[in-house]
């Protein structure tokens, strides 16, 4: 819009997505997804609603241009929940900017991101229609990240898809060239209940699951000694228990929930593995009755730190002013992972925000950085399309 500020248009848009609820679970993301289809088709871009995975939770995918190469731009669309709201100094879905920060559930993971994606697409759309560049860029506003669900490979499957990826994740403009795996493990430890009076008639699982805990503990000992460059350590967290249905009731059965972190390399069907022989030990040598399944997974992924997208993006964001340019991993999990295995792209994770805000009560992102943010994405993308600029 003539007179808009780059400052005022990522602003405006940020505040628009944040607005609208999207928490998930249980998975709201419908109303911001039937925004952004609206909002892109208004400025020019076929923007459609795709069904897949399910038919009450549409995603939105758009396509503008049709020259080599085409680059997807990527963001999710649902934000965990707000949590206990009276610890928010702002309401979370009622956006507030302060100091140059735009507040609210959403704000940095990854309205911002998705924001900066769209501003993207529309200007790219006026740039191939001038004939000022020639490629493809594709946009996914997609559903279940925050909970491992296959939006972004729904996506990808229905032939949304390119040579290259950027995930905006919020990484402080750092180009991502690889990123942990995550796997959560639940762990039942079986007991025969009985009256807490005779408590010798039963087996107690809370006793049963001490030499699980302990072998667990040993596990992630050893883990911890496996380390990337790029990402770090490897992690196998304890990070829930639950046991017992009543005071004077023997319980008849403890879960745990395991969160292991995985290096890329890395395989979620290598941890299983080495969960199912740790436990098989377990029960071998303590005679404890205990079973697991693997509830969620999101699989490591890397690319080469020279390849052409992740050189690209540096030099973007160093002339934008960020000069961070050394090679760098998300030590989080992204849906880098979809782009990467089941399309064979070439992808990174980069986007604008501290990835510190994200879940936080009064989470923020900060403006300037989102307005260098969309600067850089689109002096990355105009290289890509072979401009010289």
């Amino acid at each position: 819009m003539t007179g808009t500020t780059t400052r005022e248009r990522v602003a405006d848009l940020t505040a628009e997505l944040v607005a609208r609820e999207s928490e998930n679970p249980p998975g709201n993301e419908a109303d911001v997804a039937a925004f952004a289809r609206d909002w892109l088709r208004d400025r020019g871009v076929d923007a459609t609603l795709v069904r897949e995975p399910y038919e009450d939770r549409p995603q939105v995918a758009a396509v503008v241009g049709d020259g080599d190469p085409t680059v997807v731009l990527n963001g999710h669309l649902d934000v965990v929940p707000a949590g206990d709201r009276e610890q928010w100094t702002h309401p979370p879905y009622d956006p507030v900017v302060e100091a140059g920060r735009l507040y609210g559930r959403g704000s940095v993971d990854m309205k911002a991101g998705v924001a900066v994606a769209m501003l993207a697409t529309v200007d790219f759309r006026e740039r191939f229609e001038a004939g000022e560049l020639s490629g493809t860029v594709v946009f996914h506003g997609a559903i279940g990240e925050e909970t491992a669900e296959p939006g972004t490979k729904a996506l990808l499957e229905a032939g949304y898809d390119g040579e290259y990826g950027v995930v905006l994740e919020p990484t402080g403009l750092r180009t991502a060239t690889s990123e942990k795996g995550l796997a959560w493990y639940e762990i039942t430890v079986a007991g025969d209940p009985s009256h807490a009076s005779r408590p010798d008639q039963g087996v107690n699982a809370i006793q049963h699951a001490r030499p699980v805990l302990d072998a667990l503990a040993a596990y992630d000992r050893r883990v911890r000694e496996r380390t990337d460059d790029l990402v770090g350590r490897a992690y196998a967290t304890v990070t829930e228990f639950e046991a017992g249905t009543k005071e004077n009731v023997v319980p008849e059965r403890a879960v745990l929930t395991v969160d292991r972190r995985f290096l890329p390399g890395e395989s979620a069907a290598e941890i299983d593995a080495e969960i199912d022989d740790l436990l098989t030990d377990v029960e071998r040598e303590h005679g404890v009755d205990v079973s697991w399944r693997r509830t969620r997974t999101y699989e490591s992924a890397e690319i080469p730190v020279d390849s052409r997208i992740a050189e690209v993006f540096r030099a973007a964001s160093a002339a934008e002013g960020d000069a961070t340019t050394e090679p760098w991993g998300v030590r989080a999990s992204t849906d880098v992972r979809n782009l990467v295995h089941d399309a064979g792209m070439e992808a990174i994770t980069w986007g604008p925000g501290d990835l510190a805000q994200a879940h936080t009560f009064d989470e923020h992102v900060d403006l300037a950085e989102v307005e260098t943010g969309l600067d850089a994405l689109e002096r990355a993308l105009a290289t890509l399309f072979g401009s010289d600029d």
